[in-house]
């Protein structure tokens, strides 16, 4: 990893944070995506410390927003003339249904439509450096679910877990449909479940959704331990090459049928590039 360059979202605490610090530690330089300018700061800090003349560039943008995707992953493209590793890694889940002010539910916004909009744009940077490697990080809360192409903006019914399921869901199956797309052009494309860590997860709903996460995670593993399988995809030689995989505790797994639906995968793919208007 000496000198690849990594982007990471979602990079100012958790999982992002930790991936980065390892990733650092072996030699990457790194541009991270945060929302938080204090929580950006403290990163920033932290990684300074762990591993000295660290070089990391830090950018700031609302992830929940098309229009503020498009400005971060168009800046991150302008300066930088390759990309060696990209991590989509921002997400959360909502207790109740919140609607963006460009008409889309909050968890389907930032879970899903970042991780399509902003592969999209860095992508040419990403055949630059060939080969070179992307990875989102999704989880076992795919399970059980389906997507809903006739309400993909849960006006329905909305229930927390059932639409961070869906969107998770929604991860796997875009991996899988880039990694397709990319066949040949020594861009790998893969996801992953990080287990049930310990992380800021939830910190952003009501008081009681909030000790219900708290009290939930006392069973969560650490997140030096989540960590691990973004870092394994991101750097190790065993999956140079690998692409479309889910991965488990470093180990390729089986999704969810739903998960594995190549109809699904393009549905999902045309979908997101009709709400976000791009020529994908």
């Amino acid at each position: 990893m000496q000198g690849k360059v990594c982007v990471i979202t979602g990079a100012t605490s958790g999982l992002g944070l930790e991936a980065a610090e390892r990733l650092a530690k072996l030699g990457a330089r790194l541009v991270l995506v945060g929302r938080d300018r204090a929580r950006g700061d403290a990163a920033v800090r932290r990684l300074q410390q762990a591993v000295p003349g660290v070089a990391v560039r830090i950018h700031y943008a609302d992830l929940s927003l098309m229009s503020e995707m498009k400005r971060v992953a168009t800046e991150i493209r302008d300066a930088e003339p390759r990309i060696d590793v990209l991590i989509n890694n921002a997400g959360a889940m909502f207790a109740s249904r919140h609607v963006t002010e460009e008409g889309l539910e909050l968890t389907f916004a930032l879970n899903h439509m970042a991780y399509f909009i902003i592969t999209n744009i860095l992508l040419d940077r990403l055949r630059a450096a060939a080969p070179s490697r992307i990875v989102c990080t999704a989880s076992i809360a795919h399970r059980g679910q389906d997507l809903d192409f006739a309400d993909l903006q849960s006006s329905r019914n909305y229930g927390a877990m059932k639409v961070y399921g869906r969107s998770k869901l929604a991860n796997i199956l875009f991996t899988r449909e880039l990694a397709r797309r990319l066949t040949g052009t020594g861009v790998t494309a893969n996801c992953l479940h990080p287990g049930f860590v310990a992380t800021r997860f939830g910190s952003g709903n009501g008081l009681l959704t909030r000790i219900g996460v708290r009290i939930a995670m006392l069973g969560a593993i650490r997140v030096e331990k989540g960590a691990e399988t973004i870092v394994y995809l991101a750097s190790s030689p065993a999956v140079a090459g690998v692409s479309g995989g889910y991965y488990q505790k470093s180990q390729l797994t089986q999704p969810s049928a739903q998960a594995r639906s190549a109809e699904s995968a393009l549905r999902l793919w045309a979908e997101s590039a009709r709400l976000s208007g791009m020529a994908v």
